[in-house]
């Protein structure tokens, strides 16, 4: 026991170092490549490595954390796989610093949701929280620009419909114009990470009928016309029923 609260303390040791002068620090315990990526995931939450940043060559990163260039490139492509740094070749090639996709948030939850660990039903009842919960916002904020697109949107999904052949992803496109039309970039972000997640989750229901897309475009449209007179209530409220009868169809 003493001997891992002892690698427990090195660990945090190795990381709040980082607030001295000299930004990294050696590591010499547990999984070496680990706390390297965790010192240098703390840097960037302090500020003090931002996106566009270049990381040190690989020799200066072997000296300054005292381990090999075997260990610093494993760390350097577990950033990588994160998100958080971009590996480029060349003659002003190195690994720079990155600003964190929505993309990684989505392909997560797509695996939780392919692995079954949630269910289709679950990811459908994050949305009714969410996208009711904006749409004041996007009733007060939404610009003639916002609204040309949503009706852009809703005539493509008109067309698609009387083709007969309408793209799975026409309606989340819908859904992620709401949430830009809120001119908040958070929202955007959250509601974009969930855009792969719920492709999935037509792809494992019914969902992906000709017959279910026709009550979802009719209520896309509804709703844009409630944006249009500002009247968050009505729009608040079909967008409710919009999602109920997804999760609906999902429970059958």
């Amino acid at each position: 026991m003493s001997g891992s609260r002892e690698t427990t303390r090195a660990d945090v040791t190795a990381v709040t170092a980082l607030a001295e002068p000299g930004l990294f620090s050696r590591v010499s315990v547990g999984r070496i490549s680990e706390i390297i990526v965790e010192q240098i995931r703390l840097l960037m939450r302090q500020g003090q490595l931002k996106p566009g940043d270049r990381l040190p060559p690989e020799r200066d990163l072997c000296e300054r954390f005292g381990v090999s260039r075997v260990t610093v490139r494993e760390a350097l492509r577990m950033l990588e796989s994160s998100g958080l740094v971009e590996i480029r070749v060349g003659a002003r090639g190195g690994a720079f610093v990155t600003a964190p996709s929505s993309d990684r948030v989505g392909e997560g939850l797509a695996d939780l949701l392919t692995l079954s660990v949630i269910s289709a039903t679950d990811m459908t009842e994050i949305r009714m929280i969410l996208e009711t919960g904006i749409v004041p916002l996007v009733c007060e904020r939404a610009t003639e620009e916002d609204l040309a697109g949503l009706e852009a949107i809703c005539a493509e999904s008109d067309a698609a419909l009387a083709a007969g052949d309408y793209p799975a992803d026409l309606s989340l496109e819908f859904h992620l114009k709401v949430a830009e039309a809120t001119h908040n970039h958070a929202i955007a972000v959250m509601v974009k990470s969930f855009c792969e997640p719920l492709l999935v989750s037509r792809q494992l229901t019914s969902g992906t009928t000709m017959d279910a897309h026709g009550p979802s475009t009719h209520a896309h449209e509804r709703f844009t016309e409630a944006v249009r007179r500002r009247d968050a209530g009505q729009a608040t409220e079909i967008m409710r029923e919009h999602l109920a009868r997804k999760i609906r169809q999902l429970s059958n």
